[in-house]
């Protein structure tokens, strides 16, 4: 299963946590617990029932109820309380034992690692400022304001350089495109004093990520292997890096790692708010966003596309979520609705059996539907390629085989890789593993009209669900394509022509 976990080191007799207490951030994907209050023993959890935590098993059902008839792309959702796992549920396309991107929740996870550098001795504090950490670094735009940014001004989002007030993150973009990505950020000019404004700059959590290569000596996830993986048998971590070997801190992360540690004081300091105005109503901490008076006392890690880990002090409570785009707040009223006692509710057999039987058909893809008889375009374009224009996702060639089966074959020739897909034309995706991402993918098409095909490509735990509408017109030798990815990432058209 997909635990994606907090417990903590000191725990109460009750197992209850304070929000002072070390954490341990745990995303595992085990084989799942029975139903009962048996004890896991990979990781010391224990299952049990909804109701003998406090909570109504009946709105968790109809939560499932829910997504379901709203088509909405959950993949996951775990649910902690009083020490054990009382939900533990999967959505198709995505399924247990699978790692999972989890965004921008990697921006906690690189917090966390500068509070083990810290804790470690690599770094003194968080008030040391950048460039005397990046001795040897020559930065240009360098004043006053930029000498005086310390490490603190990129946790808490507060830099005051060029970064984060832009739309859509047009700054990240602008640096994976440079040649150092390093040099990027600390080249970039200053626009406030470090301290004074927020500004969501996921380039910070990369300047992060070089620092720790810098001070420990390694990259982050190296570090991280010896510092919290290695120790504990984690081995399956995948986390992308730059040229120059800096992990991605602020995104691109795929776990199934068990328990790591921090500190009882960092825990304290990274899930504080140090910031009281943001983009939201939330407060923000260490690269932790801090909810505001209706939940007094959550913190919670969230990433984009619905990755999001929950931790509520005050309810003993953790919720945790990944998904392939949808807000976790759709279904946060379920949960509100079934928190209905901090003690032990009468066992509820019918509901518990109603959420059991929903938690199994929500892993279960849909039933096949028979396959429409193709168009005749189908036969002049099966097995050509179209060479395309130039567009974000850097796809240079399309190519979709047609045999007469439930299934088709697509080529895409993506970031100079060819990948191979299998296409359920009959209403059930086919898995196929996309090799940039490493992960498996979902894919199925279908003819929208006589010269429009539909080819959707799921990442499931890449996160990422495109659509490329494929219009071929003179006669199979030309192509117009529009592409939308679900979370918003892309949105463009563009063409393409046959091979000769």
């Amino acid at each position: 299963m997909l635990a994606v976990q907090f417990a903590f080191h000191h725990w109460l007799k009750s197992r209850r946590f304070t929000a002072v207490a070390a954490l341990t951030l745990a995303l595992s994907v085990r084989v799942s617990a029975a139903n009962g209050a048996e004890r896991d023993r990979s990781n010391e959890w224990l299952t049990g029932t909804p109701e003998e935590v406090g909570l109504d098993s009946a709105p968790l059902a109809e939560m499932f109820d829910l997504v379901r008839e709203r088509g909405i792309p959950v993949h996951s959702v775990q649910i902690v309380r009083h020490g054990r796992l009382v939900l533990d549920a999967y959505f198709y396309p995505y399924s247990a034992g699978t790692r999972h991107d989890v965004a921008s929740v990697t921006k906690s996870v690189t917090s966390t690692l500068i509070g083990l550098a810290v804790e470690k001795g690599f770094l003194p504090d968080v008030q040391q400022s950048v460039m005397s950490v990046l001795q040897g670094r020559v930065a240009a735009n360098l004043d006053a304001r930029k000498r005086k940014l310390a490490l603190e001004h990129l946790l808490t989002m507060q830099a005051g350089w060029d970064c984060g007030f832009e739309p859509r993150e047009a700054r990240l973009f602008e640096m994976r495109r440079s040649a150092d990505w390093t040099r990027f950020m600390l080249d970039l000019p200053m626009i406030a004093e470090p301290g004074t404004r927020w500004a969501y700059c996921s380039g910070n959590c990369h300047l992060l990520s070089a620092i720790l290569t810098q001070t420990t000596g390694t990259n982050a996830l190296a570090f991280a292997r010896r510092e919290l993986f290695a120790p504990l048998g984690i081995h399956d971590v995948v986390w992308p890096a730059d040229a120059h070997g800096n992990n991605h801190g602020w995104g691109d992360l795929q776990l199934h790692p068990r328990d790591m540690a921090i500190s009882e004081a960092w825990v304290r300091k990274a899930t504080r708010a140090h910031v009281e105005r943001t983009s939201n109503s939330d407060h923000y901490g260490y690269f932790w966003w801090v909810k505001g008076k209706d939940y007094p006392g959550m913190f919670e890690a969230v990433g984009r596309g619905g990755q999001r880990i929950n931790v509520w002090p005050a309810k003993d409570l953790v919720l945790v979520f990944t998904g392939g785009g949808f807000e976790p707040g759709d279904l946060a009223p379920f949960i509100l609705k079934a928190l209905k006692s901090d003690d032990k509710l009468p066992a509820n057999t019918q509901a518990q059996a109603d959420l059991r039987r929903r938690i199994a058909e929500a892993a279960q893809s849909a039933a096949a539907r028979p396959v429409p008889k193709l168009p005749s375009i189908a036969g002049l374009i099966s097995g050509k390629t179209f060479n395309v224009t130039a567009n974000a996702l850097n796809l240079s060639a399309v190519s979709v085989k047609f045999d007469g089966s439930a299934e088709a074959h697509a080529e895409l020739i993506w970031d100079g890789h060819r990948e191979s897909y299998r296409l359920g034309l009959d209403g059930v995706g086919r898995f196929s593993t996309n090799t940039l991402v490493n992960l498996p993918c979902n894919t199925q098409g279908q003819w929208l009209n006589d010269n429009t095909f539909l080819l959707q490509l799921d990442l499931v735990g890449g996160i990422n669900c495109y659509r490329f509408n494929l219009v071929f017109g003179d006669q199979g030798r030309k192509l117009s394509v529009k592409l939308s990815e679900r979370t918003g990432l892309n949105d463009e058209q563009f063409d393409g022509t046959a091979s000769p």
